[in-house]
């Protein structure tokens, strides 16, 4: 497992958009292969839903579809971004939460026999192109 802690500042950055970029190029291949199979000869528009706990930063994550879309029929098309929130679920009383920090105890009775309901997810809500 990768900690922080070994990543001197430049390296974190490093790291940080590779996360972004390999995400980006495995959309674009998504995005081509819906194209291909739609007949598609241009996409306007490409959304996309990320959990919270995938930490995807917007402005990397935008960075790297522009580069991850350049020379394609996505080239110019516009990326809608949406964040899904973590949302937890206490199997102790029931209560559902959205914490603001990455903290897995019920916020209501305490226990921490919780199951995450939102925020683990990545995935491609729309395509759309002429």
């Amino acid at each position: 497992m990768v900690s922080f802690q070994d990543f001197s500042c430049p390296e974190y950055v490093k790291y940080i958009k590779m996360h972004e970029l390999a995400i980006a190029e495995n959309l674009v291949n998504i995005v081509k292969d819906v194209a291909d199979g739609e007949k598609l000869s241009k996409v306007t528009k490409v959304t996309v839903c990320f959990g919270t706990m995938v930490q995807v930063v917007p402005d990397l994550f935008e960075t790297a579809f522009r580069a991850a879309v350049d020379g394609t029929l996505a080239c110019d098309a516009l990326l809608d971004i949406e964040t899904i929130p973590l949302r937890l679920r206490c199997n102790a009383c029931n209560t559902v939460s959205e914490p603001d920090e990455y903290c897995f105890l019920c916020s209501k009775c305490g226990s921490a026999d919780i199951e995450i309901e939102t925020g683990r997810e990545l995935f491609v809500k729309s395509i759309e192109g002429e």
